[in-house]
C-alpha cells in the first residue's frame, strides 16, 4: 500500500487501517458526511446502536460503499441461539468486526463466533473478527479480576479480539498475545474526556499494544472535524 504524505492527506494506509471512526449519530446523512470528510484518517467505520437503530443495514452498506471496513458495535448479549442468528446476519452483510458482551458467557460467545464466521464464509467474504467486550470504559469501578476472567472466556469461545481500556493492555498481551486488542476512548492531550475516564492519546494506545483504536467525539463533535483529526493524529505522521 502506498503511504500518504503530510497531515493534510491523512495517515498512511497501514496506520489508517488501525483507526475506527465511531459514528455515534442518529442520522445516516450525517454519518455519511463525517465518513467522507474523515476518510483520510480512518479505515474502519464503527456503527453502534444509535446509528443502527436509525438506519439498520443501510448504514453498513453505505460505509462499505465508501471503502470502509465495518465495525458493528451492537454488544450482543442474549441467549446463544439469538446471538448466533444475529451474528450470522452481520457476517452475511460484510461486517468485519462485531462486538458481544463477554459477560454473556462461553456458550453465547461461541454461538456468536460460529454464526458470524459461518455466514461470512458462505457469502464468500474474508474471515471476520468477533470481539468480546470485557468492561465498558465508562465503568471505572470494575474489580481488577473482571477483565482477566472475561478475557479467558473470550479466548476459550474463539473470539478473535477483545475490547478493553488501554490500562488493561499489558495484562491482555501477557495472557493472550495473539488476541486482537481494540481500545476505545481515544482523546487528544488535555481534551475533554466526556464519559471515558480511561481515555488515552493515539500514541499512548499504540505504545501500550493496541491494534485498533476507536475515535469518536474527539473528532465528530468538533467545530472542524478535519482539523481535529489532523491535530489528533499529528504525532503519528
Amino acid at each position: 500500500m502506498a503511504e500518504s504524505t503530510g497531515a493534510s492527506t491523512g495517515l498512511s494506509d497501514a496506520m489508517r487501517d488501525r483507526m475506527a471512526l465511531a459514528l455515534d449519530v442518529d442520522d445516516l446523512v450525517e454519518a455519511n458526511r463525517l465518513a467522507r470528510q474523515l476518510r483520510p484518517w480512518f479505515g474502519v467505520a464503527k456503527i453502534g446502536l444509535e446509528l443502527f437503530t436509525a438506519a439498520g443495514p443501510d448504514a453498513i452498506n453505505s460505509m462499505l460503499d465508501l471503502g470502509y471496513d465495518v465495525f458493528l458495535d451492537l454488544k450482543l448479549h442474549d441467549i446463544p441461539t439469538t446471538v448466533r442468528k444475529s451474528a450470522g446476519v452481520a457476517g452475511a452483510l460484510g461486517v468485519t468486526y462485531l462486538t458481544m458482551h463477554a459477560s454473556g458467557g462461553p456458550a453465547m460467545l461461541r454461538a456468536g463466533v460460529e454464526g458470524f464466521l459461518e455466514s461470512a464464509h458462505r457469502a464468500g467474504l474474508p474471515t471476520p473478527t468477533a470481539l468480546a467486550i470485557t468492561v465498558l470504559t465508562s465503568d471505572s469501578d470494575a474489580p481488577a479480576h473482571i477483565v482477566p476472567n472475561r478475557l479467558r472466556l473470550a479466548v476459550e469461545a474463539g473470539c478473535g479480539g477483545i475490547v478493553c481500556a488501554a490500562s488493561d493492555l499489558v495484562d491482555v498481551r501477557q495472557m493472550a498475545p495473539r488476541t486482537m486488542r481494540v481500545v476505545p476512548g481515544i482523546r487528544a492531550v488535555g481534551a475533554e474526556r466526556h464519559d471515558q475516564p480511561k481515555a488515552v492519546t493515539p500514541a499512548e494506545a499504540i505504545d501500550a499494544g493496541a491494534d485498533l483504536l476507536v475515535v469518536g467525539r474527539a473528532v465528530t463533535i468538533a467545530d472542524d472535524p478535519v482539523a481535529a483529526a489532523a491535530a489528533l493524529f499529528a504525532e503519528l505522521d
